[in-house]
């Protein structure tokens, strides 16, 4: 299969950016909003009110018909991850059989503990699931600027043509059969990035953000071994790349978030728009817990998101965890 005929679901900043690299790479897209007047604007003014001043692809179609999948040889499904079982609970009867569905979102169910290529497998039992992820913010790649990422499916054969069918001279997927560490890699570094712009913005210095990311993806690296991931791809794009990325920039929603805890911001002060990490937190927790695996910074995160620990007493409690040898 080429997959020359793409349907995005899910008009915010990340599915149009992937509308438009999609249109790039040559394929036939069409980019489905949540509503028709969402659609409708999006139509007219050619730009996503979450990227002003960055249009789409002209050749890109923009629609709200949820039935914009049913001729699609691969579909993105670019919705957060707690509303991506409804979505894809909508969509099911009008996929094709066999059809690639491309999760995009970065998280964990937090209801089940589910990844989303389980959910997609749970609720469109006809489709293929597959996972995109990686370093990669919507302003940059509809910029056009160099990106890589990586893209996993359970069959080789599929990874690499969905690869070559997104893949242009701007936009780099790399391809596995690794979906568990692809999708570890991407959920985790969003609880990390809150703990990297909490340190950021109490003030703590380049030393303590170093660290903190540092043994922030020891944790990620053991919670992903304990759940079968491949080491390599977890020091990959979607695993330490990603992390690298979302721990150091202000564009990065959830270290964003971080920031405005650290500076004395209560969560709903914060929280200005979605951040997948805060919805993520305890589900990754209770996770490791039941595999027996430590994740102190994470759980550090989650107890500050529950309230049910100050900052100040986080850190205080990652600081005198007894001392150990580095793993």
């Amino acid at each position: 299969m080429s997959y020359d005929r793409i349907a995005v679901i899910g008009a915010g900043a990340w599915g149009t950016a992937l509308a438009s690299v999609a249109a790039r790479a040559g394929r036939t897209v069409t980019l489905q909003a949540r509503d028709m007047p969402s659609a409708a604007r999006l139509a007219r003014t050619r730009e996503s009110p979450h990227l002003p001043g960055l249009p789409l692809e002209e050749c890109v179609t923009v629609t709200a018909d949820p039935g914009a999948a049913a001729d699609a040889d691969a579909i993105l499904l670019v919705v957060p991850a707690q509303a991506l079982r409804h979505v894809a609970t909508a969509l099911s009867s009008a996929v094709k059989p066999a059809t690639p569905v491309i999760s995009c979102a970065k998280g964990i169910e937090r209801s089940t503990g589910a990844f989303m290529t389980e959910v997609i497998a749970a609720c469109m039992p006809q489709a293929k699931p597959a996972v995109l992820s990686g370093p990669g913010f919507a302003a940059d790649v509809m910029r056009g600027l160099p990106t890589a990422v990586t893209l996993a499916a359970a069959d080789a054969d599929l990874a690499a043509a969905l690869a070559q069918a997104l893949g242009s001279a701007t936009f780099r997927p790399y391809h596995t059969t690794d979906v568990r560490g692809v999708e570890i890699g991407g959920a985790a570094k969003n609880v990390l990035a809150i703990a990297a712009g909490i340190v950021a913005g109490r003030g703590l210095g380049a030393s303590a953000g170093a660290a903190l990311v540092t043994r922030g993806f020891a944790e990620l690296m053991r919670f992903g071994r304990a759940c079968g991931a491949q080491p390599e791809t977890l020091v990959g794009l979607s695993g330490l790349g990603d992390l690298v990325l979302s721990c150091s920039s202000p564009q990065s929603r959830n270290f964003a978030l971080g920031v405005g805890l650290g500076e004395g911001q209560r969560l709903a002060q914060a929280q200005g728009k979605l951040v997948e990490g805060v919805f993520t937190a305890s589900a990754l927790v209770k996770m490791a817990g039941e595999r027996g695996v430590e994740i102190p910074v994470a759980a550090a995160v989650d107890a500050v998101l529950d309230n049910r620990l100050s900052i100040d007493a986080a850190i205080e409690s990652l600081m005198t965890r007894p001392l150990r040898g580095e793993c």
